[in-house]
Formats: structure tokens, C-alpha cells, sequence
């Protein structure tokens, strides 16, 4: 413990409260920093900015100024073209930091600010622990190389990630570390993490204070160190927001009034809260209130002895999984079943569809899979055509569902919304990149990929979301992944298959094939995973078809052999790609139990030709 004690912070946290500065994203903003763009390039492109923050901090009487480096991971700068410069960005901030203290010649402290990764560690698919590790550690060494005196957390909603970042700090140097979630009304993280789990995690890492920032304004705040003050002795922090934002003429406002974080800082100090400041919203007027309540404070016992906080709500349990299965499902493995794949329309014209629909079903066609955008390009929502397809025609749905278009809050409120339209199908997938389509410099979300959305899914099947709030009734999913049989690494693409169905998958379709032998080699590879595979059928069309599926879109190969027949059908090239699709079906209709078809062009009869 007494080398512990040796760092002055250390020293200086056990003399009394520390006061922090204020927020520093906004702030930059309401100083003229662009939207949409990185603010931690700001180091780089305008220091004088970032300098000009911290002064005025520390002239209202901030002792601890963090560096302008929340956002500063690999992850993070990757989204704005910047994941080359962490080191100089990181190395900067802390410079830049150090540089206004000795100006201002006063005892201040440097904290090297370190976020979330925007992403969702571990299972479900954002970004892996071992990628999170290394992001942290990258950005921890380079704000080390930088100068700061110690390391603060924050803002985590997940306290595994946070657990990441501490850790990676840990191994690298013995600086002090302030550990902070962001928490939501309830007093837990939107992770469902409690006040005792922050308390143990601060005692597996040895962190040196523990509270909360960001999110919500004083009151709930205070709530929280509340109950971890009545748990733990370990010094506490609290970092609100300036209330909750207003949003008018374009520009979020926080309301909160320095005269209001005046009077919080005395019921934070009284409780014997360690460092106090704010967040976003809270400017130096805001800090320089508390300063001023921090010269004259004097301790009140009947205050605190008043105040009663009621524990976090205790989660319920989700309620037991029903037993329905969707007529598809049921049929899979009893019968040979067959799925065609219809594009939702560019417009709000649905009449082809529903025309193509409707001939499928007459067909004996078993199921429409309803694709979501394919290539990226822009069509019909697949939950609105799966909604009309199944309400006007009656035909059972596999509704595509990408992670490409939706954060971790939109794909399951659509996924709760298309079960409440009577979808109990879906194919997780995670989606083409806008690369590929008419909006090149659209941003992709991929909070997940589609082993994390199967997941998602099996949650939502057991009567929870992802953070083990209850929805109340399960849904009733039938989840479906894709497979390629052709991947340059089959045996990545089986480890994904393998965990896919881990999470969940419960059948999978393959990539279009058109070679007996890969469909083979597959199955027998896959014998130990025990779900059905359907086979992916694309009649081709014409030589020049071919070989633009050969050469142009990945995941497809076409053997050279089959080229060639097609080319010497010349304008019989059609029926020739319809003869080699009911070839390779009626050759695999031993090995599969059902085939998925996917006509080129909106050219349905195509596929009832193969059927036929």
C-alpha cells in the first residue's frame, strides 16, 4: 500500500476532493468544431483549439484536465480514414495537455481519457476481445509515450469492456486508473451491469476510483454513488451530464444550470465523493460554480443520514420459450422444400411482386425469401414487401436481414416489428458494404456481424433483448445463416458455421453453386454440425452472365467447363443455364433437403422451369 501511495495523485486523492474540468466534446463544438468529424484530430489540425478548452478549464479552477483523446482507438478513427495515426493523435493530446500546465504553473493533473470502441466486444460479432485488447493498449501505450499522469475510463455501458481497457493499462504501467460507467435511469449500465459489479471489478483491477459520467444529469448520478458509497471504501467519482439534451433549430442544448451543479457539488462532496466534474454540456461556468463551492465547503452529516436510495430493479427472468415452429421450419427435413428469392421493388410499386408471389405459390413453392437491399442499392424496406407478400398472397416468408443499415437498437426494434407482422423466418446475414452499391460513401453499421445478429435473435426467441431486459412474450424466430461453400478458407467459413449455430442458426442456405463436388466436399466437412443445409440455385442466363458472376461478384465460382457449354449455346444460352440448374438438382436432391432459388433479372419463370 505505501508504494501505492507514492504517485502523487495517489498522494493528492488522499488530501481531499479533486475538482475535474468540464465536457470537452461539446464544448469544441460550441467553439466552432465541425459535426461528423473526428475531434481528436483536433490535436493535429487545430491545437490551439484543444489548448484554448483547457485553459479555461483550469483558469475556473479544474486540478484534473483530461486529455482530448476519448475517441482516439483504432476503432474509432477507422470510421473517419484515421486508424494509421493513433500513436501521433494520443501523443499529441497528452502533450498538448502537459503543455498548459506548466503554463498555468499550478498542480494539475493529466488524465488520459480512454472510451468504448463503439462496437460490441466479444460474441456477438462487433469487433473480438482479442482486437479490443489490442486497440487499447495501442491507444494506452501512445497516451503513456504522451505524458499523462493517469487513466480514466469512461463512459462505458459495458463493464467487460471497461474490465478490457483497465487491464491493458494494467500491463503496461502501475498509473493510477479511474474506472467510469454511463448508466441509464434504473442505476445500471444499458449492459444491465449493477453498482456491485462495478465494486468487484474494481477490486479484480485495483482501481484507484470507480464512479459514473455521461448520460444523465446530477440526480441519477448521485443516486448511484449512493449506493456504492454505501458498499465500497474505494474512492468515488461523478461526472454528469449538464441534464438531458434539447434538440432546436439543428443543436442539441443541456439545460442544467451552473447554480444547479452548485448545489450537487455539495451533496457529491458531502457524501465524500473523490472527483468531481462534468460532462457533456458542462462548460467552465459550470466547473467554476463547483470551484467556488469547493473554497467554502463545510461538511454536513444530517444530509447524507437523510437520504435513502432504493437498489437497482432486480431483472426478471425471462419467460419460458413456446414451442411453435413456422410452417417452413416444420417442413425441413420431413419434406424436400423449396424457397425462391424475390427482391423487393426500387419504388412503391409492389403489383410484380405480388404477381411473382402468387405464380410460386401456385407452383407449390414453399416459402419467398425476401431480400434486404441486395448489393446495397436501394429498394423497398424487405420487412414492408415481406409484410405485403405475406398479408395480400399468403405465402410463408424468409425475410434477409442485414446488420449493414442498423445499430444494435434498430435491428432489434425491426426484428420485434416484423414478428408482430406475422415473420417467423429470417435469414441472418450481414449484409453487402455500400461499397458495392449506388451509395459508395454511405456509412455501414455493422454494430454486429451475423454470427452476433444470430444471437440477438435467439434472444429476442427467449423473451430478452441483448442486455437482458425482458420483451415479455418470446418471439418465435426460425433462424436461418448463409454458407459458402466456395470461401478461399473453407475451414474459417465452417468455424463460422460452427459458431453461428452455436448462437443459434437453426438451418443455413449456401452461396449459388453450380459444382456437385464443392456441395460434397461441404457436407462432408460439416457432418458434425447437425442442421439442414439447402442448396443456392442462380440459373445463369448467358455467357456474359457467367462471367460476370465468375469475375465480378465474390463468393460465386463457375467451373470453366460450364462456361464453356454456354458459350457454345449462343442464343440458346438461357435454356442451357436452366438444363445445368435441374441437373445439379436433381444430383444433389440425395444430399440436400431443399434447394433455394435465386432468379436473375426478376426472371421467375426461369426458376419454375428449373423446378419443373
Amino acid at each position: 500500500m505505501a508504494k501505492k501511495m507514492e504517485h502523487p495523485f495517489r498522494q493528492r486523492l488522499a488530501q481531499g476532493a479533486i475538482l475535474a474540468d468540464g465536457g470537452m466534446g461539446t464544448y469544441l463544438h460550441a467553439k466552432g468544431a465541425g459535426l461528423g468529424k473526428a475531434l481528436d484530430e483536433l490535436n493535429l489540425t487545430d491545437p490551439q483549439l484543444v489548448a484554448a478548452v483547457h485553459d479555461e478549464y483550469i483558469a475556473a479552477g479544474a486540478e484534473l484536465i483530461e486529455t482530448n483523446s476519448y475517441g482516439a482507438s483504432r476503432a474509432k478513427l477507422k470510421q473517419h480514414g484515421l486508424d494509421k495515426q493513433v500513436r501521433e493523435i494520443n501523443i499529441k493530446a497528452a502533450r498538448i495537455a502537459r503543455e498548459r500546465r506548466e503554463i498555468a504553473g499550478k498542480e494539475i493533473f493529466v488524465a488520459g481519457s480512454i472510451g468504448p470502441l463503439g462496437k460490441a466486444v466479444g460474441s456477438y460479432g462487433g469487433i473480438s476481445r482479442v482486437e479490443a485488447e489490442d486497440c487499447f493498449a495501442e491507444q494506452a501505450e501512445s497516451l503513456l509515450e504522451g505524458g499523462v499522469d493517469l487513466f480514466i475510463v469512461e463512459t462505458f455501458s459495458d463493464l467487460k469492456e471497461l474490465k478490457l481497457a483497465a487491464a491493458a493499462i494494467r500491463r503496461l504501467c502501475d498509473l493510477p486508473v479511474i474506472g467510469q460507467v454511463t448508466i441509464t435511469d434504473d442505476l445500471t449500465t444499458s449492459y444491465g451491469d449493477t453498482p456491485p459489479d462495478l465494486v468487484a471489478a474494481a477490486a479484480e483491477l485495483k482501481l484507484d476510483v470507480i464512479g459514473a459520467n455521461c448520460s444523465v444529469g446530477p440526480q441519477r448520478i448521485f443516486d448511484f454513488l449512493m449506493i456504492l458509497h454505501n458498499s465500497t471504501d474505494v474512492p468515488l467519482s461523478a461526472q454528469p451530464n449538464a441534464g438531458l439534451p434539447r434538440y432546436h433549430e439543428g443543436r442539441f442544448f443541456y439545460v442544467s444550470s451552473p447554480d444547479y451543479f452548485r448545489d450537487y457539488c455539495k451533496r457529491f462532496l458531502n457524501l465524500g465523493v473523490a472527483i468531481i466534474g462534468g460532462c457533456c454540456g458542462t462548460r467552465p461556468e459550470h466547473i467554476k460554480a463547483m470551484h467556488e463551492v469547493f473554497t467554502s465547503f463545510v461538511r454536513d452529516d444530517t444530509e447524507s443520514a437523510t437520504v435513502t436510495i432504493a437498489p437497482p430493479p432486480q431483472r426478471q427472468p425471462p419467460p419460458a420459450a413456446r414451442t411453435f415452429v413456422s410452417d417452413f421450419a416444420a417442413k425441413l427435413g420431413n419434406q424436400f422444400v423449396v424457397s425462391v428469392e424475390i427482391d423487393p421493388p426500387k419504388g412503391v410499386k409492389v403489383e410484380k411482386v405480388l404477381r411473382a408471389a402468387r405464380k410460386l405459390k401456385e407452383a407449390g413453392v414453399d416459402a419467398v425469401n425476401i431480400a434486404d437491399s441486395p448489393m446495397a442499392r436501394v429498394r423497398m424496406s424487405c420487412i414492408a414487401a415481406s409484410a405485403l407478400v405475406l398479408q395480400q398472397v399468403g405465402m410463408e416468408i424468409i425475410l434477409h436481414f442485414t446488420c449493414r443499415d442498423r445499430n444494435l437498437m434498430g435491428l432489434q426494434s425491426d426484428l420485434i416489428g416484423a414478428h408482430a407482422l406475422g415473420i417467423h423466418n429470417v435469414l441472418a446475414v450481414t449484409g453487402d458494404p455500400p461499397s458495392m452499391g449506388d451509395y459508395p460513401n454511405a456509412t455501414a453499421v455493422y454494430d454486429v456481424d451475423s454470427i452476433g445478429l444470430v444471437e440477438i435473435i435467439s434472444r429476442l426467441n427467449s423473451g430478452t433483448d441483448l442486455m437482458g431486459n425482458s420483451i415479455g412474450s418470446g418471439t418465435q424466430f426460425s433462424v436461418g445463416v448463409a454458407v459458402n461453400p466456395t470461401a478461399d478458407d473453407l475451414e474459417h467459413e465452417i468455424n463460422r458455421l460452427e459458431k453461428k449455430v452455436q448462437a443459434g442458426a437453426q438451418f443455413a442456405m449456401t452461396q449459388p453453386l453450380y459444382d456437385l463436388d464443392v456441395l460434397e466436399e461441404l457436407l462432408r466437412r460439416i457432418r458434425h454440425i447437425d442442421i439442414p443445409i439447402l442448396l443456392g440455385l442462380l440459373p445463369l442466363q448467358s455467357y456474359r452472365h457467367a462471367e460476370f458472376l465468375h469475375y465480378e461478384v465474390p463468393g460465386i465460382e463457375i467451373p470453366q467447363q460450364l462456361r464453356d457449354r454456354l458459350q457454345r449455346a449462343g442464343k440458346d444460352a438461357a435454356e442451357c443455364g436452366v438444363a445445368a440448374s435441374r441437373e445439379l438438382l436433381d444430383r444433389a436432391r440425395q444430399l440436400v433437403p431443399g434447394v433455394y432459388l435465386m432468379p436473375s433479372f426478376g426472371r421467375y419463370e426461369t426458376v419454375l422451369q428449373v423446378l419443373h
